[in-house]
């Protein structure tokens, strides 16, 4: 195992849900810590510490981490013990990939399905987007911009879809990448979601893809400066060669 997993308990950044004595929210309130980017990729997870912070036996902690491993949120090493899951930059890569042929799906359905109320929807996050670059606030500002590729999205009414790109976004979440993007770097890509947001309200599927597009493509690059970060991405396994 990596360095990066000897770092902070796990527990450091847990958040008890249940305030009333009642049964705790084990896999929820682990799957929050993990999503807000408290701990990072690599962070053990010790299921004897997790089990006491919930006041908990251990049997909830190891079904809560099962749910979570099938969502790709936690990597498990026989004979090691469980993490946050660390992925390599390819996985990290795919997984954008992923994302952005189905939002590219979902938007050309979108575009002309949504209506005014929509349109204020995605207005509201992109205004939230735009105080965040003007404050600083990294963190507001990437909840905002997966609340505004959401609200984009959610006009299509494609359920499934939905789902599957959500549970794709949930597994880069950890990493934070773009944490690591200036100040500068984030009013460029507000100005990228300018354009989304002016295609959208004129219901131009074509053209709102195209600038969906363009944004991957600059949101990819900036990951690509970052594939050899030991703090974000494990490295590939090496190939055995007949």
């Amino acid at each position: 195992m990596q360095g990066s997993r000897r770092r902070s308990p796990f527990t450091a950044h847990l958040v008890n849900s249940v305030t009333d004595g009642g049964a705790p929210h084990v896999v929820d309130d682990m799957r929050r810590a993990i999503l807000a980017g408290d701990e990072p990729p690599g962070t053990l997870i010790p299921i004897d510490a997790v089990a006491q912070f919930f006041g908990c036996s251990q049997i909830p902690v190891r079904e809560a981490l099962k749910v979570l491993i099938g969502e790709g949120l936690v990597d498990h090493v026989p004979r090691v013990g469980y993490s946050v899951a660390q992925l390599t930059f390819a996985e990290f890569s795919e997984l954008y990939d992923v994302r952005q042929a189905l939002e590219s799906s979902a938007l050309r359905a979108a575009a002309p399905r949504a209506t005014p109320a929509d349109h204020d929807v995605v207005r509201r996050t992109h205004e939230a987007m735009a105080d965040a670059v003007a404050s600083g606030d990294e963190r507001a500002y990437h909840r905002a911009s997966r609340l505004f590729h959401l609200a984009l999205i959610e006009p299509a009414g494609m359920a499934r879809l939905t789902h599957m790109y959500t549970a794709a976004w949930n597994m880069t979440e950890p990493a934070r990448p773009m944490a690591r993007v200036d100040d500068h770097g984030r009013a460029a890509f507000h100005h990228e979601h300018d354009r989304m947001l002016g295609a959208f309200v004129a219901g131009d599927p074509e053209t709102l893809v195209a600038e969906s597009d363009a944004h991957y493509a600059h949101l990819k690059a900036e990951i690509a400066r970052l594939r050899d970060d030991p703090a974000l991405f494990r490295s590939a396994p090496a190939i055995s060669l007949p």
